[in-house]
């Protein structure tokens, strides 16, 4: 990426995201899920408002997410990912494998299943075999992940010298593939407050985290050639001598 790209890209974050005065820590593995509503003539995705007490990121529109659990690679699902996902989860980490890359896309669902009550999946007469409780609502929907279903759109790592760290995996799945509604998952005193369908291009988008912005976009232009790819190049942002740089995986 050129210095003028992620000059641009630095600017647009706010003085609070480019704070870098905090000790250094280690970022953790997480994974975001950007749901796609192309039902009508623009398509919208799904975004969650965090909680205002929340100190990471308060208040914003985010989509659902979080940090990996030790057992998410142990769900199991009806369909593996493509190879061509695989291989780019598995770019530049310290211990690629298949079950790292299974666990970040089950990460994934299992995140927007707790944070959106909505389950990703196929439903099927029997429950799915789950590795403990944190899966629970799956099994009792009877819904098994489908991981055929999933797109990897972008990898962005939290800068440097911020009180928490994540390198997170950004993937997208259509509504379709919504199999069950939990109740009662959004309130006001829940992760996520409030859950929104927002049209591609409309204002409420303006007002997202810089990286937030950053992802979504990606999203559009992978939208613009029409269906989504398992093998198109997939963005890497990550913060360099103080700039944010953008890689390419899978180029």
């Amino acid at each position: 990426m050129t210095d003028d790209l992620g000059l641009r890209l630095t600017e647009r974050m706010t003085k609070s995201e480019r704070d870098q005065t905090h000790p250094n820590v280690e970022p953790r593995d997480a994974a975001t899920l950007m749901l796609i509503d192309r039902s009508g003539a623009t398509p919208k995705v799904l975004l969650g408002r965090r909680h205002h007490g929340h100190k990471f990121m308060p208040g914003k529109f985010v989509f659902p997410g979080g940090r990996l659990e030790p057992h998410d690679a142990e769900m199991s699902r009806i369909s593996d990912l493509h190879p061509d996902i695989q291989a780019k989860l598995n770019t530049r980490v310290a211990s690629p494998s298949a079950d790292f890359a299974r666990a970040l896309a089950l990460t994934a669902i299992r995140e927007t299943a707790e944070e959106t009550g909505l389950l990703l999946g196929v439903r099927r007469d029997a429950p799915p075999a789950t590795p403990g409780e944190i899966w629970a609502e799956f099994a009792k929907a009877k819904v098994h992940p489908d991981l055929g279903q999933i797109h990897f759109i972008a990898r962005a790592i939290t800068p440097p010298g911020r009180p928490k760290r994540f390198d997170t995996r950004f993937f997208t799945a259509d509504a379709s593939a919504i199999a069950h509604r939990v109740d009662g998952v959004i309130h006001p005193d829940a992760e996520l407050v409030e859950l929104v369908w927002v049209e591609l291009g409309s204002k409420p988008l303006a007002d997202l985290h810089a990286m937030t912005k950053n992802v979504l976009g990606e999203l559009e232009k992978r939208l613009a050639t029409g269906p989504l790819r398992h093998d198109a190049p997939v963005p890497f942002f990550h913060f360099y001598d103080g700039k944010m740089q953008k890689d390419v995986l899978g180029a």
